[in-house]
């Protein structure tokens, strides 16, 4: 069994955005259905159904940066991310002022959008630049285990939870995540580590100073 059987695709929202972007989000997310899945495209403000994560453009024409995206507040949403050309100190500002979990170029690659989002949705803040690797601009500290290997911090509290033997129900309970994102974190670690299996993930974490760490 892979890692990430049982998981549901992460729900996404494309909000106030125009048909031409909506059209490319619903090709390039449409190649990763078992991981993705865009459930709603709408030029306004305003999500029908429960989503995991909203993608906004508060520089997009005819938005409004002054205006908190209603996505933010709804209870359907449980995050939301600024989608945008613009990736900027600004954006990020924006994004911060707004709580936002992050900013994502529309420039990415497929790959890179989809790693992003499953990023986000295992709780990750991220920033990704259109030629930049995912980065997580509000991180503290000065690094974590497995951040060399490519490892977010979120990512590498749970695999030191995983090495030292708790269930996915422990983990989520010391996390304070739902077990669909631990599910999806443990997903998105085990792709980067490059394993398949829990017990894979042990001794990779054994071998990369897990057992010895202390937060």
């Amino acid at each position: 069994m892979s890692p990430a059987d049982g998981v549901a695709p992460i729900r996404v929202a494309l909000l106030d955005d125009c048909e031409m972007v909506a059209r490319g989000v619903a090709a390039m997310l449409a190649d990763h259905p078992g991981r993705v899945d865009l459930v709603e495209a709408d030029h306004r403000l305003v999500v029908a159904q429960p989503v995991d994560i909203a993608l906004w453009d508060a520089f997009a024409p005819g938005a409004s940066a002054k205006d908190r995206p209603g996505a933010v507040d709804d209870s359907l949403v449980r995050r939301t991310v600024l989608y945008t050309w613009d990736v900027s100190s600004r954006s990020v500002r924006l994004a911060q002022e707004r709580h936002l979990s992050g900013v994502l170029s529309k420039s990415a690659s497929t790959g890179r959008l989809v790693d992003a989002l499953e990023r986000v949705d295992a709780g990750d803040l991220v920033v990704m630049g259109p030629e930049h690797e995912v980065t997580e601009e509000w991180a503290e500290g000065d690094g974590w285990p497995g951040r060399a290997e490519g490892l977010t911090r979120r990512q590498s509290d749970v695999v030191r939870l995983v090495v030292v033997g708790l269930s996915n129900q422990q983990i989520a309970h010391a996390c304070y995540l739902s077990m669909n994102s631990v599910k999806s974190c443990i997903r998105a670690a085990y792709r980067t580590m490059g394993v398949s299996s829990r017990s894979q993930a042990v001794l990779w974490g054994v071998d990369h100073g897990f057992r010895h760490h202390h937060p």
